[in-house]
């Protein structure tokens, strides 16, 4: 039986070209396409160096022209020289000495004034404990300096008479900081003095670094209260014994006190002070050392000093001999009467002394 032409079986889809050709036309598609990628890629690049190459001339030219500007119209300004620099301080500090140090000088530019550097130079500077440099224009510059307060003098010295003719005498202030002044004010000389610190090097500028230091200036901040501070004012602490500090104030009292505990010695001293006061004795030595049965010493009452001075203990004199003539028997005795009376006022010798009273026995 013959099929229709409907039902004829169809060819299959066949390859015009041969997988030679085919591979042969993929590669060449390749080409042209990493050509094209080739090509964009570069122009993005340079599209991208353009845009930089732009905003760094962009940033240059606003820097550059910035600078000549500022240049222009404010650093070359005659409207902005310095004329007038205003320095005031609590202490002894002088204006030439503060402007030399900071390198100040009017006339300048104010805009070429460091104000940082000028602060950092002038808080180095041993006295000065704060400082605040301002500037305001058009032409002023503004320095608030305040020093550091001497509490005490400290030495290495065990003894010294003049802390301001001493070179080894320096200012300490409440932080134990070392100064030395140029110019010295009188009230510096009534301030307390802390001797035999040989244990570090005194330098000024210094922080004190001993137990021996460290502990008088404590001391001195305890016995700053009311107090304290009327009824024993501290003139010196000697501190050259290395285990305790020994305190004398305006009276010449003698007080030895330890390193530790220092609140609890000072509340004891002003029982003894107010036990001293109420029985209006003196104290000249007390030792705070010892926790019980404190030795302490009284001074003598004033009046019991002034009459060893007027009468003093009686001791035997020492009279130089004189030779004298012996008078005649019977003019002796009328003649050393009036004699008598007339040396009755003067000094006598000791033979003649004798022999006088031997004639009024008579």
């Amino acid at each position: 039986m013959k099929l229709s032409g409907s039902t004829r079986k169809r060819p299959r889809n066949q390859r015009v070209s041969n997988p030679r050709q085919r591979k042969q036309q993929h590669l060449l598609d390749v080409k042209v396409r990493a050509r094209k990628a080739t090509q964009y890629r570069n122009r993005r690049v340079l599209v991208f160096i353009s845009k930089i190459a732009l905003a760094a001339a962009i940033c240059a030219g606003i820097y550059f022209g910035a600078r000549v500007g500022m240049r222009r119209f404010f650093f070359e300004n005659p409207d902005y020289r310095l004329t007038m620099i205003d320095m005031q301080t609590d202490g002894t500090l002088q204006r030439d000495q503060v402007l030399k140090i900071a390198g100040l000088r009017e006339g300048e530019n104010i805009f070429q004034v460091n104000l940082a550097q000028v602060h950092r130079v002038l808080q180095q500077l041993p006295q000065v404990d704060e400082v605040e440099v301002l500037r305001k224009l058009p032409g002023e510059i503004d320095i608030r300096i305040l020093e550091r307060k001497p509490i005490a003098w400290i030495t290495s010295e065990k003894q010294i008479t003049d802390p301001f003719q001493s070179n080894v005498a320096f200012l300490m202030d409440a932080r134990g900081v070392l100064m030395k002044e140029k110019k010295l004010l009188p009230e510096y000389l009534g301030l307390p003095l802390v001797t035999g610190c040989t244990s570090e090097s005194l330098e000024p500028g210094k922080i004190v670094e001993s137990v021996e230091a460290k502990a008088a200036l404590e001391l001195l901040r305890l016995s700053a209260g009311s107090f304290m501070q009327t009824r024993f004012q501290i003139r010196e602490i000697d501190v050259s014994k290395g285990y305790c500090l020994v305190v004398t104030d305006k009276n010449h009292t003698r007080i030895t006190v330890g390193f530790d505990h220092l609140e609890k010695q000072i509340q004891r001293l002003e029982q003894f002070l107010v036990y001293a006061d109420d029985s209006r004795r003196e104290i000249e030595t007390v030792n705070l050392l010892v926790q019980r049965n404190i030795p302490v010493t009284f001074m003598k009452p004033a009046a019991e000093v002034i009459n060893d001075t007027i009468d003093p203990d009686e001791t035997p004199r020492i009279m130089k001999a004189i030779p004298v003539a012996p008078p005649p028997a019977k003019a002796s005795a009328k003649s050393s009467a009036p004699a008598a009376g007339k040396n009755q006022n003067g000094p006598q010798p000791f033979s003649l002394q004798k022999q006088t009273q031997k004639g009024k026995k008579e």
